[in-house]
């Protein structure tokens, strides 16, 4: 015969019944979250990267087109053109004495939202100090 003890651990095993399919499921939920969050930042830091590459190449290719004693053109106009061919827009361009700073945007999607890596960068000769 089944005592009251029995009776008593039968009836708490019934109440955790799929306790660990819930769990689980938790812990499927929270690393679909972070595997999420970690795709955005992986995306935001590849934009981000695209935005600094393409302002290093226009920023070098205005102070060339500036410095160019073979084939002098407009420095800004340049950047523009070589910004544009790395997939950026040209925001900002600065031609101050032999240095060209210019600032550009990328346009990118992150996780499905449209948004927008920016960078700068400045080329000239080096100044000394």
């Amino acid at each position: 015969m089944a005592g009251p003890e029995q009776a008593g651990d039968a009836l708490a095993r019934a109440h955790d019944r799929g306790s660990g399919t819930v769990m689980v499921l938790g812990i499927i939920a929270v690393a679909l979250c972070l595997a999420l969050g970690a795709t955005g930042l992986i995306q935001a830091q590849a934009a981000g990267g695209r935005a600094r590459a393409a302002a290093d190449l226009a920023a070098l290719a205005g102070a060339t087109a500036l410095t160019s004693v073979v084939a002098p053109a407009d420095p800004c106009a340049t950047a523009q053109r070589v910004a544009r061919a790395n997939g950026a827009e040209l925001a900002a361009c600065t031609v101050d004495g032999e240095d060209v700073t210019v600032a550009v945007g990328v346009p990118t999607r992150i996780l499905g939202i449209p948004r927008r890596a920016d960078a700068a960068a400045r080329a000239g000769p080096v100044n000394p100090l």
